[in-house]
């Protein structure tokens, strides 16, 4: 580690700029200055990326170090939605550990964002008064425990599965607290607290016991008598006489919970505070361009505050106002405010940039980029590395490489091209984009060396029993088949004490009255049945009846069974030869794809290789998500095939859709002997013609096309595998001249909504199935929310996504309107181009319309629900 003492470069109540300090060293320094200083240190991140980066290399340079995230609310200034309970939880539980910290001098990094040290807090009476102690072997206060919960924003269902949730069934009380990784079960004994135990939110099964457990609130916005009381008066004050219909004042004044009720935190309590008034005595450090971060940020709040006022002040002219704003400076931390409260304390801006004579030199500097090597042809990227890291090395320094994944540290690149681990340098897994030198070591990280090929990684899916169904998702009523006992009703969850130890169960109800209870854990012998809309006739518990009807289904299934045996032992007759390919080829095309493989799609591509390289003929459905990745396993299959002198027709349901992997193709190909062709009605008739020719002679590879790949005129060379995209699209002539061309080939089928009775055929075994069920790595959730109309938010949505360089789909359900809706849109979001596009166009508008839109050039699509036709646009982002 460099000799750097933190310590002397941060003066009491002075504010200086230390360069040296790049990407990724700046925790390093972080660690080190919490060491040495006699304060915590709060380091401000300019956004969210930053300040997940610098906590992942924290806990690796400074695993001994105490780290405290602070985030941002994940939701816009004076938005319709709330932040999500697990970042309330963690913002209230970091707060809650500064104020129970004490006077211990042990090393504390408290990490923020710009966002999150703007923004005004609940005062600390909130997290001193409104805790809940509960400890093993002592007496649980149910009441008290009861007005806490509702009070201080935890939320009441049958089955706990997210933050800030909880459920009271008898003698147990699953509780998922603030902050916390796991949900908790108190096991009661009478009153008292028989055990506290954490558990799996998934699979409900224990994971490990506690001796005690402490509550804090996981909403700033309490809903306790006196926070009602407090909204109602200072709502009335700011904002004037109440409206009818303010559903805000109506929920609130009742206690219930609202959407968005967050945004007006100030008239919750007494007064609000500040990050800082949480940390009176910091070493504090900011991230490079904190001003122009804190500036932009203002401004946003700013603008979204000004758009609801002049949106407030035209629904004021005939209808109720539906948003109030509070004003900005009430919850947010204006530019004069931020500066004074800075000046209490040491402060130090964090400087990238290297030091010259006169500046203080915080002991790193970048590291070594290779994109300019591994621009130039011919260029020996891997004897540059080595040259490179030997260079280090004979100036003493050590060497690390950081690699995103587990896998990608044992399997590394550079092993494989003679560099050994023990004589060269260390590897580790460290989630870094970029790399620094220090005095004493050096840090390479994946991008630096390989560029574009870099993954992150990837979240272990929960193991846990894969249940038919969840107990949440159960209702009074619903029907419910036993495995034994036949068609019962669901009445409730039910806890019941057999030899003194309380059990719970599903209480099902069956013909006559008679009640069977099912204990939780026994899960797997029932299977939903239906509605009570559905028909159902309950069974009799004890009665002939389920059993003749399962026989009765038994010889239905064997004699299904006989038929589906006779088609696959057909189709097992058949022999192909099989597909081999040299290693090294196909491992460089492999190399093209510039993301990570999910676990699901490394078995997809397995799988369809080992059919590939059997002698007879593959039947496989590769049945994932939209984005989930069937395109690849498509590619590398026709590269094994491509590549190996045989050719490849691949068949999409649309023009656009083929057009579309023709470009993949063509792109993916690009440095490998392989020609590609594309067939559809926007190919002129001089180049179908060609292109059919050479497909007949043998010298075109690759063919992609619509339904004009299954005329009659197309004759093939030496076909082996044919790929057919979104199969439950084509016609019955269609599907049966596929049939003909199916006989003797390989066969690869891409869906993500396949028909039934392709689905039971890959599910009989008839036909191979692959599910790629795993979203792409860094993949972000789909958030939905489902909002009253809003101007501001429908503006501020479409604007988010054009700044970030995406494009938006807005769906209408009627043709007759979206004139008027065209016209709104252009009012509301002038500075972008819109295109509409509805199923009564011909078919050249739509394609041309949905072309454009594909290639960028208009930002948003206003159409009807035809955009559900498979077209794969990674551009758009956001869909009203």
């Amino acid at each position: 580690m460099p000799q750097t003492n933190p310590a002397t470069v941060l003066p009491q109540s002075e504010r200086h700029t230390l360069f040296g300090v790049p990407e990724g060293y700046d925790s390093v320094f972080l660690g080190q200055l919490a060491k040495k200083s006699p304060f915590p240190v709060l380091h401000v991140s300019t956004d969210d990326l930053s300040f997940e980066q610098t906590y992942e290399a924290l806990r690796f340079f400074a695993p001994d170090v105490e780290i405290l995230r602070f985030p941002a609310w994940n939701c816009l200034p004076y938005d319709r939605i709330s932040p999500t309970p697990d970042v309330t939880g963690e913002r209230l539980k970091t707060l809650s550990r500064l104020l129970h910290r004490g006077n211990t001098s042990n090393p504390l990094i408290i990490l923020t964002t710009v966002s999150a040290i703007l923004q005004r807090l609940p005062p600390r009476d909130l997290l001193q008064n409104s805790t809940f102690n509960a400890r093993v072997g002592e007496k649980l206060n149910m009441p008290k425990l009861q007005e806490f919960l509702p009070a201080n924003g935890y939320h009441r269902t049958d089955t706990v599965r997210d933050a800030g949730e909880y459920a009271l069934r008898g003698g147990l009380i699953d509780i998922f607290p603030a902050g916390f990784a796991n949900p908790l079960r108190i096991d009661l004994f009478g009153d008292d607290i028989k055990h506290i135990r954490s558990f799996d939110a998934l699979s409900q099964r224990t994971i490990e016991n506690q001796e005690e457990l402490t509550l804090i609130p996981v909403s700033e916005a309490p809903l306790t008598p006196e926070a009602i009381e407090s909204f109602r008066s200072k709502y009335r004050e700011t904002f004037g006489s109440i409206r009818k219909e303010d559903a805000l004042y109506e929920s609130i004044s009742e206690g219930r919970k609202y959407a968005g009720m967050e945004h007006w935190l100030p008239l919750y309590h007494p007064r609000l505070e500040t990050l800082f008034d949480y940390i009176p005595e910091a070493a504090i450090t900011l991230g490079h361009q904190i001003e122009q971060s804190c500036n932009a940020r203002m401004q946003q709040i700013t603008d979204l505050y000004q758009a609801r006022m002049s949106m407030l002040q035209v629904e004021q002219k005939g209808k109720p106002a539906q948003y109030r704003p509070v004003p900005v400076e009430e919850l947010y931390l204006p530019e004069a405010e931020w500066l004074k409260k800075l000046s209490g304390y040491p402060v130090t801006d964090l400087s990238p940039f290297p030091p010259t004579p006169e500046q203080p030199d915080g002991g790193g500097r970048k590291g070594r980029d290779f994109s300019t090597v591994r621009a130039q042809s011919g260029a020996d990227l891997y004897t540059v590395i080595r040259e490179h890291i030997e260079t280090l090395n004979a100036s003493g320094k050590k060497v690390l490489l950081a690699a995103y994944s587990v896998g990608a540290r044992d399997q590394h690149l550079l092993a494989e091209q003679g560099l050994h681990i023990s004589k060269k340098y260390d590897l580790a897994v460290l989630g870094l984009e970029h790399g620094f030198e220090t005095k004493d070591f050096a840090v390479l990280t994946e991008q630096d060396l390989l560029g574009d090929r870099l993954s992150r990684t990837a979240k272990k899916r929960k193991k846990s029993d894969a249940f038919l169904f969840e107990i949440g998702q159960l209702h009074e009523g619903d029907f419910i088949v036993h495995e034994d006992h036949g068609v019962g009703k669901f009445d409730k969850l039910e806890t019941i004490v057999v030899d003194y130890a309380p059990h719970d169960c599903l209480k099902l109800i069956y013909a006559g009255g008679d009640k069977l209870f099912v204990p939780v854990e026994n899960l797997d012998i029932l299977s939903r049945y239906g509605s009570a809309e559905a028909g159902a006739v309950l069974d009799k518990l004890g009665g002939a009846a389920w059993q003749a009807r399962k026989a009765r289904v038994k010889r239905d299934l064997l004699a299904l069974a006989e038929e589906l045996l006779k088609i696959a032992s057909a189709r097992i007759l058949r022999r192909t030869e099989p597909i081999n390919f040299q290693d090294d080829v196909y491992e460089k095309f492999c190399a093209g794809f510039p993301y990570p493989e999910t676990e699901d799609q490394q078995k997809a591509i397995k799988d369809v290789l080992e059919d590939l390289n059997k002698n007879q003929a593959m039947d496989r459905l590769i049945c994932g998500d939209v984005g989930f990745g069937k395109t690849e396993v498509a590619l590398r299959a026709s590269a094994l095939a491509a590549l190996s002198g045989y050719q490849v027709a691949m068949v999409a349901p649309t023009t656009l859709l083929a057009r579309q992997h023709y470009q993949t193709f063509t792109q993916r190909f690009h440095d490998f002997p392989v020609k590609i062709g594309l067939l559809s009605r926007f190919v002129s008739a001089r180049d179908a013609d060609r292109t059919r020719a050479e497909l007949e002679k043998g010298s075109l590879d690759i063919i992609i096309g619509t339904h004009a790949l299954l005329n009659e005129k197309i004759h093939f060379n030496n076909l082996a595998l044919l790929i057919v995209d979104e199969e439950q699209k084509f016609g019955v002539k269609q599907k049966e001249r596929l049939k003909q061309i199916k006989e003797d080939v390989h066969v690869l089928t891409l869906t993500a909504t396949p028909i039934p009775r392709t689905l039971q055929m890959a599910l009989s075994g008839v036909r191979e199935l692959s599910l790629i069920a795993t979203a792409p790595i860094d993949r972000l959730a789909v958030k939905t929310f489902v909002l009253p109309f809003d101007p501001v938010v429908i503006r501020d949505a479409l604007m988010r996504e054009h700044y970030r360089g995406g494009q938006s789909f807005y769906v209408c359900p009627r043709i007759t309107d979206m004139e008027e809706l065209e016209k709104s849109l252009h009012e509301l979001v002038p500075e972008l181009k819109i295109v509409t596009a509805h199923g009564r166009m011909n078919a050249n508008e739509i394609e041309e319309k949905m072309s454009a839109f594909y290639e960028g050039a208009f930002d948003v699509l206003l159409s009807t629900n035809i955009v559900e036709s498979g077209l794969d646009i990674p551009n758009a982002n956001t869909m009203i």
